[in-house]
């Protein structure tokens, strides 16, 4: 946790900023802004009720997973479509389609999507999760699954659409800003490509050696870890999460290059990247309790390598 205090305080502050820009200076959206907004909060609301629902009957309340990567495809071209397929939306649009594609081949590898879209692969953490005190009684979960599953995550993934909602109305020509802006974006989605694929390779060797019998400590190392420090992984500890942050918030700048920010860079169109971030914290904080407790050196992994920064690589120990 204390490693997480520098990011903690600096996402805190730039929160402040975007919240008193706000209160002293807020949104003025146009009519067709505002009309395109609640056609996106339809879809939303829509979303929420699905997954609520169907995550209750089921019990598999990776019904939000499923859909976490193809609701900001359709939320782009929305926006796109309304504001007449103008360049930068519609280059803000391709860019959330190549990513969605790839997070949902990404997901659906691991079993997630199956011909009854309901049904598939759990997250592991929601499972853990569940079982956990006080989260372990139906209503508590029930509350859980609608509050934080439900509705905060999918009005997290519309958030992060809201730079090409901002920049909806500009007339303002692409520029140098732009083309820098998504070629960033696309080396971040790059990025948590390779860090994916090098995780999968891992696992799946990883898996079919313990197949065939053998016992964690017997496999060969680096398999023996029981999880990854090779390639991307030997120096960060999250590069997908690194890459996933970077993309959205090199987006946001579209909304920069936009002109649609009179106050500096602080806009309320930032919603969305910084409170993947506070998502990521969490979510990886909780991803890294259940692997210590799993597995005796990754806390020695946590000691040499960094969160994010990847400004030290991991050496191996003797057990």
């Amino acid at each position: 946790m204390k490693k997480n205090i520098p990011v903690i305080l600096v996402s805190l502050v730039v929160v402040a900023l975007v919240v008193l820009g706000f209160v002293f200076a807020p949104p003025v959206l146009s009519q067709n802004q505002l009309n395109t907004l609640g056609i996106l909060a339809i879809v939303c609301g829509s979303s929420v009720a699905y997954c609520f629902i169907v995550g209750e009957i089921t019990r598999n309340n990776s019904q939000m997973d499923k859909l976490w990567s193809i609701l900001p495809i359709a939320y782009a071209w929305i926006i796109a479509g309304k504001g007449d397929f103008k360049p930068r939306l519609v280059l803000f649009a391709i860019v959330v389609t190549l990513w969605g594609i790839r997070l949902t081949v990404n997901f659906g590898r691991k079993g997630a999507y199956k011909l009854k879209f309901w049904s598939g692969e759990e997250d592991y953490r929601w499972i853990i999760l569940r079982q956990k005190p006080g989260l372990n009684k139906r209503p508590v979960w029930a509350i859980f699954n609608l509050l934080f599953i439900s509705c905060y995550q999918n009005a997290l993934v519309l958030a992060t659409c809201l730079p090409s909602l901002a920049a909806m109305d500009s007339n303002v020509a692409l520029g140098v800003f732009d083309f820098l802006a998504v070629g960033f974006a696309l080396f971040f989605l790059l990025l948590e490509t390779i860090a994916d694929e090098q995780q999968m390779a891992f696992h799946t060797t990883k898996k079919r050696l313990l197949a065939e019998g053998k016992k964690l400590e017997e496999l060969p190392a680096p398999f023996d870890l029981g999880f990854n420090t090779t390639g991307l992984w030997a120096f960060c500890r999250h590069p997908n999460y690194l890459g996933e942050q970077g993309v959205w918030f090199c987006l946001y700048f579209v909304t920069l290059g936009a002109g649609a920010v009179n106050h500096g860079v602080f806009s309320w169109s930032m919603a969305g990247p910084l409170l993947l971030i506070f998502l990521f914290l969490g979510s990886s904080a909780f991803g890294e309790g259940v692997s210590k407790s799993k597995y005796p050196q990754f806390e020695d992994y946590q000691n040499q390598v960094f969160k994010y920064f990847p400004l030290r690589k991991y050496h191996r120990r003797d057990k």
